[in-house]
């Protein structure tokens, strides 16, 4: 999976079984324990992702066992299943540090960013007429009884 862009399912799915082998259902719970919510798979996509991870080799096949009648498999990460892992985890931050960092230079250099750029609005009918500082009354009315 290092040639090719991780998705999110599959991240948490290495993740998951980052610690400790783990049966589909076990996975399902894991994951969206971690992603606090925000990814529940189901068990179609769940065994979509797995198959997927083995044919990779992030994966394998730990053991299968019969409880309460049913058979549950066991998956756990590979050395290259722990190496893609990690390289993900460090792209990831890696991406979320500039995002921080340009967030930071922004407050820095002053107010966000508003509609129109740094120069304040624009009138989509004449672009040279927005104001320099965003910050000018408006000066005409507009379809709507407001002011343009």
């Amino acid at each position: 999976m290092a040639s090719r862009n991780m998705t999110r399912a599959a991240f948490f799915v290495l993740t998951a079984l980052a610690d400790q082998p783990r049966h589909g259902y076990g996975i399902l719970r894991e994951v969206e324990e971690l992603s606090d919510g925000e990814v529940r798979l189901r068990v179609g996509t769940l065994y979509g992702v797995l198959d997927r991870l083995t044919a990779d080799g992030l994966i394998v096949l730990d053991r299968e066992e019969v409880r309460q009648g049913r058979l549950r498999r066991y998956y756990r990460l590979t050395e290259d299943g722990v190496a893609a892992l990690d390289a993900e985890a460090e792209r990831m931050a890696a991406g979320a540090g500039a995002a921080k960092r340009r967030i930071a230079q922004g407050r820095r250099a002053g107010a966000p960013a508003r509609p129109g750029g740094p120069a304040g609005p624009v009138d989509p009918v004449d672009p040279a007429a927005g104001s320099s500082t965003g910050l000018e009354p408006p000066t005409a009315p507009g379809l709507a009884g407001g002011f343009a």
